[in-house]
């Protein structure tokens, strides 16, 4: 558990944002690689209908993960602040209080759908053919949450805490060990999507059980500490955690535009194309992840030095980070939208057989699909740059726009309007209207 050498004070804004970035964009990355492989394995093992199925499942992941997310920048921003102050053990009472109510809140949310298993399913839209799957995935799938909130405010913290490349092995060996657990339970055991649940969660607790063995046992400055049983103790923690929830409020908002999009794009290809068009639009949601965790990481990486240098008021070195974010965000939206344009067969592939119904569907959508990658990467780094300032009301103004008001009527109006091409084109409209309101919110700066 050794810590890296990183100076939030006196190093180079370049310099730092270099050394957190490529460790938090591999971390992160794999933990939409988790699900990705998930696909992957289950798309070969099971076929289609496998990969529908997880998909229904899947916005209650995301919103599980948003709430692990929006903890963690909040907690991540309140600790920088306090850190920058010198008020060291302010900030790990905060990291203790973020552990400790997310972990309550995920045991709780697993509890319910494990009493309740058919109808969280049909909530979630399960056709009567794929009930029996996706009550098979949430049922494995829940106990997995309370580690993944230790994973997910873990690594915001060991990050700040000078130590990225710890922090990217947590989530690494996550996504490696679900990669082999994969294997051996969807084929040799031939468990199906029950075993991919397994694996996933098995995966899961490990990242998280590293997370929180550096917060418990490292010689960082942010281990977690004993809460004092009192009841200003537990007023302090609830008003600690609600203000972790304010700052990072417009992150789980980002997740559940995901859960929206996830969900209404089901809807929307199950009444045009039925089971195959959600099988289609499956593996584009194996994709949408990946795409918020490059601009989550850029943030992530950012988040940091900006709120460092916020809480000390040095509003040049903010710039710097703001400009590198900005950059760094549309390089990588470019790259990865030109994948999509120009091999979109070799990325269906890895996921089902390309002879397939739903393979053709997706072959034909991935360019249009890709029109928008870029700009989904550029808002998802904006939305976190003003969460480092705490800019709450910028923040989630964004994430309500993308997510409900320009992309529902996206997904309504579209399709009647185009067509096919225009479920797959929903996503980019409503992305390429959020940057819109962007830029004119920084003109109207000036």
């Amino acid at each position: 558990m050794q810590r890296d050498a990183i100076d939030f004070h006196n190093g180079s804004v370049p310099r730092l944002f270099r050394k957190l970035l490529l460790p938090t964009l591999l971390g992160t990355i794999s933990i939409a690689a988790v699900t990705a492989i998930d696909g992957i394995f289950i798309g070969h093992g099971v076929g289609a209908e496998g990969v529908a199925a997880v998909n229904i499942a899947v916005p209650i992941y995301q919103i599980m993960s948003g709430i692990g997310l929006m903890v963690g920048v909040g907690c991540s921003v309140a600790a920088s602040i306090h850190l920058s102050q010198g008020k060291v053990k302010v900030a790990r009472y905060n990291v203790t209080q973020a552990i400790v109510a997310t972990s309550i809140l995920a045991a709780a949310a697993c509890a319910l759908v494990w009493c309740f298993p058919e109808e969280s399913a049909l909530l979630l839209g399960s056709s009567d053919t794929l009930l029996p799957m996706v009550k098979d995935y949430l049922v494995w799938i829940m106990p997995s949450f309370v580690f993944e909130m230790w994973s997910l405010i873990g690594l915001f913290i060991i990050r700040l805490d000078g130590s990225p490349r710890y922090a990217m092995w947590c989530n690494v060996i996550n996504s490696l060990l679900n990669a082999v657990l994969d294997w051996l339970f969807i084929f040799p055991l031939g468990m199906g999507v029950k075993g991919a649940a397994i694996a996933t969660a098995i995966s899961i607790a490990a990242g998280g059980i590293m997370a929180l063995a550096y917060l418990l046992f490292s010689k960082g400055k942010l281990n977690l500490i004993w809460l004092k049983a009192s009841s200003k103790s537990f007023r302090l923690a609830l008003c600690n955690v609600g203000y972790h929830c304010k700052i990072g409020s417009s992150t789980l908002l980002g997740e559940l535009t995901l859960a929206v999009f996830f969900f209404i794009g089901n809807q929307v290809f199950m009444r045009y194309l039925g089971d195959d068009g959600v099988g289609a639009f499956g593996i584009a949601c194996y994709y949408a992840p990946f795409f918020f965790m490059v601009g989550n990481s850029i943030a992530q990486s950012a988040q940091p030095i900006i709120s460092y240098n916020y809480g000390i008021s040095r509003w040049g070195h903010i710039a710097q980070a703001r400009k590198l974010l900005l950059w760094t965000s549309a390089f990588f939206g470019v790259a990865v939208a030109l994948l999509f344009i120009f091999i979109p067969r070799g990325l269906v592939g890895l996921f089902i057989d390309l002879s397939s119904p739903a393979a053709r569907i997706a072959v034909e959508g991935f360019p249009y699909f890709a029109s928008g990658i870029i700009f989904f990467i550029l808002n998802v780094a904006i939305i976190g740059y003003y969460q480092s300032i705490e800019r709450v009301r910028k923040a989630t103004l964004l994430v309500f726009l993308r997510g409900l008001v320009f992309l529902l009527p996206s997904f309504l109006l579209l399709p009647s309007l185009l067509g096919i091409p225009g479920i797959w084109l929903a996503m980019p409209l409503a992305e390429v209207a959020t940057l819109a309101v962007v830029g004119g919110m920084m003109m109207g700066r000036r």
